[in-house]
């Protein structure tokens, strides 16, 4: 601990002044009554859950558009739910934490940042008018249990899993000129101060799987994979179907069914799952997870 504890230090003084030069309050930042630009996307129409699918055939181009409205809208609720989770699980190793080093102090200004971030994504929301697509009460209850235990590396691979897939569909909806401005300035920000919260947590799971003992680090793998899958799952709330006229339960299996789709959700995890299979952190029962979600 005493030899990675500088490196620890100096990553939290790096991120400390980034935040300073680039950090933002989107409420100020981003014209929330500017009018929705006709016929654009929300997001890249192959990113769609139902792109290729005879369903999406089917559908004008109108629906197509709104489809990808609440595919948004549904991102945003589950960003929205795992940065509470995210927050609640920083504030308590804070809590135990030097107030006076860095560390603790880069935990503090990321808690922060997701606190915009979640009034973000609401204003999001709002601004579609779209409904909040919330958990569904076993994840409810999952992410209560979470939040209250999680620690060690099943804590920084969880915040990872949720942040890198979401960072995957932002940057390439950031920059394509093609979607509507509103998604692609949340998307800008939200990459820009992620990207430091992903370098934290990649430092700090480090220093916790050298620090995890055999039987901590199967229960991890275990929680890890469990996460991968919750958090696949949320991202296209069956719900969001509906709002084009497709039955929810239909629109789901269509989705699972979609070899675009579950391409996609590679493409989205790819990143991750290989830094966290290099940690030794998807194995065994927990890969099974990864799998049954369509991540790998």
């Amino acid at each position: 601990m005493e030899a990675t504890e500088p490196e620890g230090t100096a990553v939290a003084e790096r991120l400390l002044t980034s935040s300073l030069r680039t950090s933002y309050d989107p409420v100020v930042e981003i014209d929330w009554d500017a009018p929705h630009t006709p016929g654009a996307y929300w997001l890249p129409p192959h990113r769609s859950s139902l792109y290729g699918t005879p369903l999406w055939s089917r559908l004008s181009e109108e629906q197509r558009v709104e489809l990808t409205k609440h595919e948004v809208a549904s991102a945003a609720s589950a960003g929205l739910w795992f940065e509470t989770i995210l927050m609640q699980m920083l504030i308590r190793q804070y809590y135990d934490d030097d107030p006076t080093s860095r560390h603790a102090q880069y935990a503090l200004t990321e808690v922060a940042d997701e606190c915009r971030h979640s009034i973000m994504f609401g204003r999001l929301i709002e601004a579609t008018g779209c409904p909040v697509y919330r958990a569904s009460p076993v994840d409810h209850w999952l992410g209560r249990f979470l939040k209250a235990t999680a620690s060690g590396p099943r804590m920084y691979a969880a915040i990872l899993i949720a942040e890198e897939i979401l960072d995957a569909f932002q940057r390439e909806i950031m920059a394509d000129e093609s979607l509507q401005p509103l998604i692609r300035m949340v998307s800008r920000i939200h990459v820009v101060e992620e990207a430091r919260h992903v370098r934290f947590a990649r430092d700090e799971l480090v220093r916790q799987v050298a620090a995890a003992g055999p039987v901590g680090m199967a229960y991890a793998r275990l929680l890890i994979g469990r996460a991968a899958y919750t958090i696949a799952n949320r991202l296209v709330h069956p719900d969001a179907y509906a709002a084009v006229g497709i039955a929810p339960q239909v629109g789901r299996a269509a989705a699972r069914a979609n070899p675009h789709w579950r391409a996609t959700l590679r493409w989205s995890a790819a990143r991750v799952h290989d830094h966290l299979a290099d940690a030794g952190l998807v194995a065994g029962p927990g890969r099974l997870l990864w799998a049954r979600a369509g991540l790998i």
